[in-house]
């Protein structure tokens, strides 16, 4: 057996291994991400993880699977997105089951085998079933995802045989912050659109991000988790109570449904996964004793829409001295402070690096790094960088205007989309603990009509984007958000 805190975890960009691979580092496990782009994966990775490219030969792949504690398998193409003609098919295939067996192959031939195989599937395993309750016991489906999921998991098989404690987690839908199904449902609802897909009779198996994370880490630990694992809340809802549910937690109305004929013109057989679904229970975890953060869909929902992270905005006041300030006048003044489980240093550390910049930036925003890195933090450097707001690209240029390690720096706008933005970043020493105030003077542009954009769009993305910041804080170090001072 291996005795080293290595996890070698593949899907680690995505929505979910992103955040797992904070949750990991905060454990005290060293990250190995297997990856096809090592420039994407460092973007949004940041300096924690190594990385091993994909294309690894085999024996390559073998002799890093002999150094490493565990594996969780999270990699595959996304269900949704083109419609599913024989290559996208194929594509979906090859991207779990031949992956898998890969693995499966290496690990059972490994010099030291890892001591878990973790490996995800999903809920898609058991078909539609109607209003049947179902959980790790009931038999697979006959449709396309059921035998995908049936063949992803049997591609685990030399790896069982070899005698490597295997988990497969059957994922239902994950709810999180700006990323995954939650993200794509939410602007029509927000904007009171939203309705029912289809009859609207069709369970939802769900769970919280939060929830998912720590049942993983509970299946990387805990030798008692092994074979199947529904991973989703002990109460599914239907669509049509989820649809109602989502409305409650943004106090918006409902009334638009989608008709299913419109789906399936649209999407083809994709929307089968909207249209179809099965009443999953999570048996096999709670007779092990986990214990659900977030039971029902209304503290989830709660959680991710309305969680206090106690960011406060309003009129500009008490802006430091400064050129840029002076010639870029701001018009608001962004605040938060949060206490951090973790010595100033190791924050300061982690905060101070530019490359870690995407790992607390929302996936949705697509960020990515144009400066060459290391990028050596000094006054007057200057770094640039793109992002993505909805379907706008932007490119924004920052420079260091002030720089005292250890205890604060602020960067300031070059180029972008504000007139002005000039964020201050302050450390304050807490025992071993470090307390974090985040000062951000900004102007939207275009005036008056900015003055409009802000209440309606600036303000809620930045308290979403600080949001979003505050959680994978609490995963990377444990945080807590304070009042403003």
């Amino acid at each position: 057996m291996n005795d080293s805190r290595t996890v070698f975890l593949t899907g680690a960009s995505g929505f979910l291994g992103r955040l797992l691979a904070l949750r990991l580092a905060r454990e005290g496990y060293e990250v190995l991400a297997w990856v096809r782009s090592p420039e994407r994966a460092r973007a949004v990775l940041g300096t924690g993880p190594r990385l091993c490219r994909t294309d690894i030969s085999d024996s390559g792949l073998r002799a890093e699977l002999s150094r490493v504690h565990a594996v969780i398998h999270l990699a595959g193409e996304p269900l949704f997105g083109p419609r599913w003609n024989e290559r996208r098919r194929a594509e979906l295939r090859s991207s779990r089951v031949d992956t898998t067996a890969r693995l499966a192959r290496a690990l059972a031939a490994a010099a030291r085998q890892p001591k878990a195989f973790v490996v995800g599937s999903a809920v898609g395993f058991y078909g539609p079933r109607g209003d049947e309750l179902v959980d790790e016991r009931s038999a697979v489906g006959s449709d396309f995802l059921s035998h995908l999921c049936r063949d992803w998991e049997e591609a685990a098989e030399p790896a069982v045989a070899a005698g490597i404690r295997t988990a497969w987690i059957r994922t239902g839908i994950v709810l999180g912050p700006e990323g995954g199904a939650l993200a794509k449902m939410l602007p029509p609802f927000q904007l009171g659109l939203g309705g029912k897909l289809g009859s609207g009779k069709q369970w939802m198996p769900w769970i919280h991000i939060d929830d998912w994370i720590e049942l993983v880490m509970r299946a990387l630990a805990d030798e008692r988790f092994s074979g199947p694992l529904n991973a989703s809340a002990p109460t599914p809802v239907t669509n049509a109570d989820f649809t109602k549910a989502l409305g409650r937690a943004l106090s918006r109305p409902t009334p638009f449904p989608a008709p299913a004929f419109a789906l399936k013109l649209a999407l083809g057989d994709v929307s089968d996964l909207l249209l179809t679904g099965a009443r999953v229970v999570p048996a096999r975890a709670e007779s092990l004793g986990f214990r659900f953060r977030f039971p029902d869909i209304d503290s989830a929902l709660a959680n991710l829409l309305r969680a206090d992270h106690k960011i406060a905005i309003g009129p500009s006041k008490d802006a430091p001295q400064h050129e840029y300030l002076a010639r870029h006048k701001p018009r608001y003044l962004l605040q938060s402070r949060m206490r951090v489980d973790a010595p100033l240093e190791q924050v300061f550390a982690f905060f101070s690096r530019s490359e870690n910049l995407g790992t607390i930036t929302p996936p949705s925003m697509s960020f990515s790094l144009d400066s060459p890195p290391p990028i050596e933090m000094r006054v007057g450097r200057e770094i640039d960088y793109k992002i993505q707001i909805g379907p706008i690209g932007l490119d924004w240029r920052s420079r260091i205007d002030t720089w005292q390690p250890g205890e604060v720096f602020s960067d300031s706008q070059l180029a972008g989309p504000y007139s002005s933005w000039w964020h201050e970043h302050r450390f304050v020493r807490d025992g071993q603990r470090t307390i974090m105030e985040d000062r951000v003077w900004y102007s939207p542009p275009l005036g008056p009509i900015g003055a409009i954009a802000q209440k309606l769009i600036v303000a809620p993305k930045l308290r979403t984007i600080f949001g979003y910041r505050a959680r994978a804080m609490q995963l990377r170090f444990g945080a807590e958000p304070l009042d403003i001072a």
